[in-house]
């Protein structure tokens, strides 16, 4: 593997990954299903939804209510936070349906997502939009990403 692909790979789940916008066909698809109304780890060049938290806002921080939440956080050691924030927004009241990697051995994954949430598997990789300084450019994660559902209880 080329050493700056394996570079921009890795930012993704070191926690640097902020700039990986979800790719639009993907989103197009959840959207049609679910209609969201919140993004709430987004940036200004990747926000999904009119409504969104950039870092700067702190998503995890903040209240989502009973909104309609596309969540494709950061996927380093920051991803535990925003798993948990997901179950809790579910619980209470919120609809969040997050696009994930597939760590099925991770504490997170057992904690939050087993018996939780339902969770639909991807046939491949989706390819990212990764916002580098002056260019932006398509990459796959190393790991297979699942689509995770945490539904309000009053559904």
């Amino acid at each position: 593997m080329k050493a700056a692909a394996k570079t921009r790979n890795e930012a993704r789940w070191r926690g640097a990954g902020r700039e990986w916008a979800t790719p639009p066909e993907l989103f197009s698809e959840l959207d049609s299903e679910f209609r969201f109304n919140l993004d709430p780890c987004a940036t200004d060049r990747s926000a999904k939804c009119r409504r969104f938290f950039t870092e700067s806002d702190d998503g995890l921080s903040q209240n989502w209510g009973k909104s309609r939440v596309f969540l494709n956080p950061p996927y380093g050691r920051e991803i535990p936070a925003w798993i948990a924030k997901a179950r809790e927004s579910a619980e209470a009241g919120a609809l969040v349906v997050g696009l994930l990697p597939a760590s099925t051995d991770s504490a997170w994954w057992h904690e939050h997502v087993i018996g939780h949430a339902e969770v639909r598997y991807l046939r491949k990789r989706p390819r990212f939009l990764v916002y580098l300084q002056h260019e932006t450019k398509w990459a796959s994660p190393f790991q297979p990403c699942v689509v995770v559902i945490w539904r309000p209880h009053w559904e």
